[in-house]
């Protein structure tokens, strides 16, 4: 039978009760502070059903995972970069320098929740608001706003010790997953190119956009070349532009993701840092 993990910053011991007596479980293992393991849980449909419904309400993330996973089984990680590697979307933050983020944030909102389908014309739409715009802009994101979501060194360093080969694939732009890549010494790192001339922001993308099938289509020649299944790559995303990529993937990962990419995923992470997903491999722990 499987174990479910359940883990939360705050989980107590109530919500641990509960979920044992709800799938029956053989055993309850800490697994780390907020992270329990249940063995030999049950997974009906009823009973997944119920523990769904509950661990929304109780703000806990579970996962039901095979006795004896390890993450060194696994060959690629693959990843989005806005508010799923770093906390801010890129663009948003862009604009505010030109104090134009509510009308930006409202079109990249409504993107990531899959309610405008044209990716590619929403971007265009977006960066044509940022021309103008000097260099120094993204560099001050860069300094003073991007941050690493909780976890992401982890994850990275544990991937990294077990041999995955890492993947950075953004509908954003490759002045930061550039920088991001050689902090985090990433395999690779694709996203869109902003034009600049002399200095500023033409407003314009160099090249074809990156949209969903660029990135569902970065991963399979990713895996490919390193001659991994893609039955044995781990996708991460938040946003309705990742559900491709994800889709690919043997596991994958919502995080902190709109409602319509929780449907349509593996896992998921609503509460619990990145390196949550150690806590569903038995060779990542401690």
């Amino acid at each position: 039978m499987p174990h479910l993990v359940i883990q939360s910053p705050h989980l107590a011991s109530e919500a641990v009760e509960h979920l044992a007596r709800l799938t029956q479980a053989g055993k309850t293992v800490e697994l780390a502070p907020g992270a329990v393991r249940l063995t030999d849980a049950g997974e009906a449909p009823a009973v997944r059903a119920q523990v769904a419904a509950y661990c929304q309400q109780a703000g806990v993330d579970w996962a039901y995972v095979a006795p004896g996973a390890r993450l060194a089984d696994w060959k690629v990680l693959a990843m989005d970069m806005d508010s799923t590697l770093i906390n801010i979307e890129c663009i948003d933050e862009i604009a505010d320098m030109a104090g134009l983020k509510p009308q930006v944030a409202a079109i990249t909102e409504a993107a990531m929740r899959g309610e405008i389908a044209d990716f590619s014309e929403s971007l265009i739409r977006r960066v044509a608001l940022l021309k103008g715009l000097p260099l120094e802009a993204l560099e001050q994101v860069y300094v003073e706003r991007l941050r690493l979501n909780p976890g992401a060194e982890r994850l990275l360093l544990a991937a990294h010790r077990l041999g995955l080969k890492t993947l950075l694939v953004s509908g954003g732009f490759t002045w930061f997953t550039s920088r991001l890549q050689q902090r985090l010494q990433l395999n690779e790192a694709h996203a869109n190119t902003l034009e600049v001339e002399d200095g500023r922001l033409t407003g314009k993308v160099l090249g074809a956009i990156l949209d969903a099938d660029g990135k569902a289509a970065h991963l399979r020649d990713f895996a490919g070349r390193h001659g991994a299944p893609l039955s044995r790559a781990i996708a991460i995303g938040d946003g309705a532009n990742d559900l491709k990529m994800l889709g690919l993937a043997g596991l994958s990962v919502a995080y902190h993701a709109k409602p319509v990419v929780r449907e349509q995923t593996t896992h998921a992470l609503n509460v619990c840092g990145l390196d949550g997903i150690l806590n569903w491999f038995e060779d990542t722990l401690g």
